[in-house]
């Protein structure tokens, strides 16, 4: 047999659709619908047109100068765009509920090739295959996905009816199991978070000892950062993305912010597996976004109010949605299956996501657009309700 049994055992994860056919108003796979801040395409433009040999270069290996980047622009909003606020001159204030209790150092920050390399490196670094983690049943897919690939055994934990973590099952279990918890905060594909005094009493009754991951890709679209608990928590790491938030899932950057210690663990999982994870062309990119941290809290801001208004449509309407923390909607209709409506926002030229999963089969869910995406949809719903 030419191949291995753990891959006759993989699951791959299963991305948004990415339409070859024809154009679509793409409002399935959580991207921004903002283009990076004009800052951006400068650096890239200035690295390859005054320092193109540096191409046949290795880049750092260790992304200091966007380590350092990161770590400002979190110490300015405190973590979450949507709710900080811009003087007249540019300069960002994070809410005071939002304000960190000290300072994030470049060493607390690790990045990667998109959050989901981060996440795979940080699966194998701190679950073992001996011990079943904690997760929840409807969370962020391609954590079985990791589980799957390292051969960890997982322990997931139904949400509850109001598709709210079940909070207390997760820490029983994981009591139990001696194998660390994650979750996605705010939730996917729900859009729900927990406060960050409900993670705070997570933390006090979870085992020291065992790592407790918060992936926090969706935060900056008004959940609440959990940054501010990481001087009184060691065991707790935080994941998070360019790709929702800083208008960069073509950058394909992700980062962790946690302790030095436990940064320098994944640090030696990548120098393991690959000593270059991040090309010079991201790391000039990401850098010019966190730089000029203002565009990217007005940017949030837009989607949120675009978010807000959508969500009252639907509600109108008849539709059951979730109250969403993040740049998208958890929607399902009465009397449209999901994939009816899905099959039918597409004929009509946009897409949305529609997933086959047991138990969340009748939902679809809209990634928030710009408000000409967001009225173009609308109009399209109501097409699709007077049809019936």
């Amino acid at each position: 047999m030419l191949i291995s049994n753990r891959v006759k055992n993989l699951h791959p994860y299963v991305p948004g659709e990415q339409p070859k056919d024809r154009v679509y108003v793409k409002l399935n796979a959580n991207e921004n619908p903002y283009p990076p801040c004009p800052q951006v395409s400068a650096a890239l433009s200035d690295f390859i047109n005054k320092s193109p040999e540096k191409l046949g270069l290795y880049p750092d290996p260790d992304s200091l100068k966007l380590h350092a980047a990161i770590a400002d622009m979190l110490n300015k909003t405190g973590g979450v765009l949507s709710r900080c606020s811009i003087s007249p001159d540019g300069e960002v204030s994070p809410a005071p509920e939002d304000k960190l209790p000290f300072t994030v150092t470049p060493d607390m920050i690790y990045s990667g090739n998109g959050s989901d390399e981060v996440l795979s490196f940080v699966f194998y670094a701190f679950f073992d295959s001996g011990k079943s983690f904690v997760m929840p049943e409807f969370t962020y897919s391609f954590y079985p996905v990791y589980a799957g690939f390292y051969d960890i055994p997982m322990d997931t934990v139904p949400l509850k009816e109001d598709w709210s973590l079940n909070v207390d099952e997760m820490l029983s279990r994981a009591s139990k199991n001696k194998g660390g918890i994650i979750f996605a905060n705010p939730n996917a594909p729900t859009g729900l978070s927990l406060s960050r005094a409900q993670v705070r009493d997570m933390l006090l009754k979870a085992d020291k000892d065992e790592i407790f991951i918060v992936d926090e890709a969706y935060v900056d679209f008004g959940g609440e950062s959990c940054i501010p608990l990481l001087n009184e928590f060691k065991n707790l790491l935080i994941v998070r993305t360019f790709s929702k938030s800083l208008c960069g899932a073509g950058q394909r950057l992700g980062y962790i912010v946690a302790s030095p210690e436990l940064v320098n663990i994944v640090t030696t999982v990548k120098n393991s597996v690959n000593h270059f994870p991040i090309d010079a062309l991201a790391q000039v990119s990401g850098k010019a976004a966190c730089d000029n941290p203002a565009y990217y809290v007005e940017c949030a801001k837009k989607v949120c109010q675009a978010r807000d208004s959508f969500y009252n449509f639907l509600k109108t309407s008849g539709f059951y949605v979730v109250k969403s923390d993040t740049n998208f909607l958890f929607v399902k209709h009465p009397q449209i299956s999901g994939e009816e409506l899905y099959k039918a926002v597409k004929q009509e030229g946009i897409l949305i996501r529609h997933f086959n999963t047991p138990g969340i089969e009748e939902f679809v869910r809209i990634t928030v657009g710009t408000q000409e995406q967001m009225q173009a949809l609308k109009e399209v719903f109501e097409k699709i309700l007077r049809s019936r």
